[in-house]
């Protein structure tokens, strides 16, 4: 891993402030001087939320006055998760942490916040103010409250923090861009707790100094934002929005180990002893291809390489890349590695140009090798899941055989798979117009696919998805460019 030096370059530092005009010119002072560790350098995001005193015209000030300062005017006002929103839309730097615009929490603690992120160990850590750090006695029944709160989001999350409502939260930049985030007053505290933990980010708690408010000296927070906390703990924990659409379905589909093995049982003949696998996503294949004697696992985004390099990085045999299908230098590790089959699943739709995928495999994997895709069929069943999932596509009858033949392969064969998918997919995605697949569906599905599978092997029809084998030859020549992509329907 590179020094942090190398990696993190600038500290974004987001401040929602709602009339803070008595403390927000010593507040930020505070964070403009705190020390930060070597090479980093900063900047002040201040979102003024609607005050309704001299707030805004301090931040301008400010800005005017300190280069790192960037200040935003939001109105009316619509509360710190919405604050919180528009600075994390205009931040620039490589890691965040949250400020409040008071001295409630020191900006001291900064290098003790950013340390395990700085350090490769974390992409979030939460400061504790329960964990054995100095802090002022204030109140009791909001401190139990606190502690209620964050018992039922550790219950709910199965995490263990001491403290979930805490405001002190450092996150990589842009893991935290990644969080589509809802809430837009303090229900961001548990939408947060339940959102990292739902995307399975390397989380980390440190203890930090407090110096609590009275009510009398501006705290805002009331019980009425306790209460409504209970109801956004539950409310996150089982809502889909944690994520892009692509992430949360390759979650949903862990819930179905048995279709995923009848997937890979399926293209597992063509495979060989050496297997590159494209596009691996949370590795839900990947735990059957790695069983081969040599794999090349790869995928464009790092955090699921990263989580799969930490689950297997035992394994012998196994090597882990990235690679980008758009990129035609990426695929160079092919001719490296020289694979006996390169498959990739429910990938190829995502890519516009798909020809060129073609093109670039038949460039640099050893004469003889496989290529096999699953791929999404039939445009007719084409809905607004496919259009959130970032398809381009849905393929039709011989189009991906024609293209495998105009960039140079020779088709092997072609089946359909999964073929009583067609119906539950046409009730829920192209007439219900659901754009996310719910846990429960896929462990209904997980369940029947014993039967699924019998019936694929009687049912005379076309299927959810089609697979095509190809092989690359000894020599090859593209198709001319007037070879008909052929796009009947079954």
């Amino acid at each position: 891993m590179p020094p942090p030096s190398t990696k993190f370059r600038k500290l974004s530092i987001l401040v929602a402030a709602y009339n803070e005009e008595d403390s927000l010119r010593a507040a930020m002072e505070a964070v403009r001087t705190a020390p930060l560790p070597a090479g980093l350098e900063r900047e002040i995001v201040i979102v003024n939320d609607g005050s309704k005193d001299g707030t805004w015209r301090i931040a301008q000030e400010l800005a005017s006055e300190h280069p790192e300062i960037r200040v935003f005017q939001q109105t009316p006002n619509q509360g710190k998760g919405a604050a919180l929103r528009r600075a994390i839309a205009e931040l620039t730097g490589d890691v965040a942490i949250f400020q409040d615009a008071d001295l409630e929490y020191d900006p001291h603690d900064y290098p003790r916040m950013l340390r395990p992120i700085l350090d490769g160990r974390a992409d979030v850590v939460f400061g504790s103010r329960f964990a054995g750090e100095e802090r002022r006695v204030l109140y009791f029944w909001h401190t139990q409250a606190n502690r209620l709160l964050t018992m039922l989001s550790n219950m709910l999350n199965d995490t263990n923090f001491t403290d979930m409502e805490t405001c002190y939260k450092a996150f990589v930049a842009s893991a935290l861009k990644a969080i589509p985030l809802e809430s837009n007053r303090f229900g961001i505290e548990p939408e947060i707790a339940a959102k990292v933990a739902r995307n399975r980010l390397r989380m980390f708690e440190v203890p930090i100094s407090y110096n609590g408010r009275r009510y009398d000296e501006g705290k805002k927070i009331t019980w009425r934002d306790g209460a409504a906390a209970l109801w956004f703990i539950f409310k996150y924990r089982f809502s889909s929005n944690y994520s892009d659409p692509g992430k949360v379905t390759l979650d949903a589909m862990e819930q179905a180990p048995q279709f995923n093995e009848w997937m890979y049982e399926s293209v597992k003949p063509w495979l060989g002893a050496r297997v590159a696998e494209l596009g691996v996503g949370r590795g839900n294949l990947s735990t059957h291809i790695r069983r081969h004697e040599h794999v090349l696992l790869t995928d464009y985004r790092l955090d699921y390489l990263t989580e799969l390099q930490r689950k297997w990085s035992e394994q012998r045999g196994l090597q882990i890349g990235k690679l980008d299908m758009t990129s035609r230098a990426d695929y160079e590790q092919l001719r490296e590695f020289a694979p006996d089959s390169v498959v990739f699943l429910n990938v190829l739709e995502h890519i516009e140009d798909d020809r060129a995928v073609l093109r670039s495999l038949v460039e640099t994997v050893p004469a003889g090798c496989r290529i096999v895709v699953l791929v999404p069929f039939s445009m007719k069943l084409y809905s607004e899941f496919d259009r959130a999932l970032g398809h381009f596509r849905r393929y039709e009858k011989g189009e991906l055989e024609a293209k495998m033949r105009a960039a140079g392969l020779e088709v092997e064969t072609q089946f359909f798979f999964n073929k009583i998918g067609i119906f539950a997919w046409y009730v829920a995605n192209t007439l219900g117009g659901q754009k996310a697949l719910k846990p429960w569906q896929l462990k209904l599905y997980g369940f029947l696919t014993p039967l699924f599978r019998v019936l694929d092997s009687i049912l005379p029809t076309s299927g959810l998805s089609t697979v095509v084998v190809g092989r690359r030859l000894a020599r090859t020549a593209a198709a001319p460019s007037s070879v008909p992509e052929v796009v009947a329907a079954s």
